[in-house]
């Protein structure tokens, strides 16, 4: 046993995004000492609001998937429970055949299980309806082989080009900033794989069971009151007051094993020592640091052979009462843009909505967003002619507006790590090589998903890993 007062060194986490917040958090709740180095001059990292016309928003994600129980349940822990707060409406759209298409009931993650409400949404041409109900008369056996498989073909194949480009694509590739031509079902949508193997129909295959075992209940998405960006200075407030330390502005720059599972962390005024790591940074960052000492470069190779997508972000404000008006009373979130379309931008947001507390009664606020992996062209435009363009393409699209009070523009340079084929088996052997250097752990969006949920999980179960604890346990 230690004895009272006895120096501790600190496990140090690199990154104050939310997964390594969420690793500090587990970390102090288990008695831990930490010290969070985050290079920026702000917590949070994609967890960060921006001002449109004085109004605080989300410039990274804005909500959370309500089943998924990490996030919410981080939320809760810090104390921020009777601020989660659902959509003001549901349901979204889709641009395909020159208008707005409602999109459909019964999707699965973006891939129809019901033939009649498919047909009612017009977003399929008659041969692309017609190529889709043959899979309602599949008696064949499952093709699919024992590996993993990309989620464009998949679909294509069961369900035609059409399911695939205006529907699996803008949805599931949306969520990844990427085509699903090459994209891992195992990794994004393992019930996709499943269903895929089973003989029959996929569509029947992806339905839940009839009847549901009990019916829905709650909102499928939460977000906070005053934006989702405010979990990550309240959980570093939480990690400072429970004796961790966050260091801003302090760049790491080198990792180097000192034994028994120490390290020595490096960077610009900075040598300290370690009783542990979580490495919480994108895996091209991490990569960089990594590839510092020679015992860890065969780590960081494996960390920057992984391909990244960018993206940015373009929010608006209207004036209240003006054309833009009609968006604050739409009947769903926003629509989708199918990258078949050519469009520069790939999706948008009705955030007053979507979230009807964040002006009531001031400016309406619109989000588009634009870039993918392999569409670079947003990244050739300045700020302003970015904004230009997608106004423009909003206008086209969802109809006419008079000039916007506010827009600003916000960047994430290879924000979206890309999960190809065969993704898990990357992973298994990025954790083996892992494991041969004690004492470190790697958590991120490039491991097992890109929402803040899987974020979140990641953080923690690296810190549980250097605490000895198993991956399922609570501190």
């Amino acid at each position: 046993m230690r004895p009272e007062g006895e120096h501790r060194d600190p496990v140090v986490v690199v990154g104050a995004g939310v997964t390594g917040l969420a690793a500090a958090f587990e970390l102090v709740g288990a008695g831990q000492p930490v010290v969070v180095l985050e290079a920026g001059s702000a917590v949070g990292g994609k967890l960060r609001s921006v001002s449109v016309a004085g109004i605080p928003v989300d410039a990274g994600p804005d909500a959370v998937v309500a089943r998924r129980p990490e996030a919410v349940g981080l939320a809760k822990e810090a104390g921020l429970g009777d601020d989660l707060v659902p959509p003001g409406v549901s349901g979204a759209f889709v641009w395909a055949r020159h208008r707005l298409r409602r999109l459909p009931e019964g999707l699965a993650l973006g891939v129809p299980t019901r033939l009649g409400p498919l047909a009612r949404s017009g977003i399929l041409g008659p041969l692309g309806l017609a190529r889709a109900g043959l899979d309602l008369l599949a008696r064949r056996p499952a093709h699919e082989g024992p590996g993993d498989a990309a989620v464009g073909a998949l679909v294509t194949r069961r369900l035609g080009r059409q399911v695939a480009a205006r529907l699996a694509d803008p949805l599931i590739g949306g969520i990844h900033a990427g085509p699903t031509a090459a994209m891992s079902s195992a990794a994004v949508f393992p019930p996709l794989l499943a269903a895929a193997r089973t003989p029959g129909s996929l569509m029947r295959n992806l339905r839940p069971p009839a009847p549901p075992p009990s019916p829905p209940s709650g909102p499928a998405f939460l977000t906070l009151r005053q934006g989702l960006w405010h979990l990550a200075p309240v959980l570093a407030e939480l990690v400072a007051r429970r004796g961790g330390e966050v260091r801003l502005d302090q760049p790491v720059e080198a990792l180097h094993p000192v034994g028994a599972g120490r390290w020595r962390v490096q960077g610009p005024g900075l040598d300290l020592e370690a009783a542990g790591v979580v490495l919480a940074l994108p895996a091209w960052a991490a990569a960089q640091v990594l590839a510092e000492d020679p015992t860890t470069a065969g780590l960081g190779r494996r960390l920057g052979a992984l391909e990244h997508a960018s993206v940015a972000v373009a929010t608006f404000a209207f004036r209240p009462g003006g054309p833009a008006e009609r968006w604050r009373q739409a009947s769903g979130t926003g629509y989708l843009v199918p990258a078949e379309q050519g469009l520069l931008g790939t999706g948008c947001t009705w955030l007053s909505s979507k979230w009807p507390h964040l002006a009531p009664g001031g400016p309406v606020l619109v989000r588009v967003s634009a870039g993918r992996d392999g569409d670079r062209r947003a990244e050739a435009l300045d700020d302003q002619r970015l904004g230009r363009r997608l106004l423009a393409e909003l206008r086209a699209v969802a109809g006419d507006v008079d000039e916007p009070l506010d827009a600003v523009v916000v960047r994430w340079p290879e924000a979206f790590p890309q999960y190809r084929v065969g993704h898990l088996d990357w992973v298994a052997q990025l954790e083996a090589a892992t494991a041969l250097h004690p004492g470190l752990a790697l958590a991120g969006a490039y491991l097992r998903g890109v929402g803040v949920p899987a974020c979140v999980a990641a953080g923690r179960a690296a810190a549980r890993a250097l605490l000895g604890q198993p991956a399922g346990s609570r501190a």
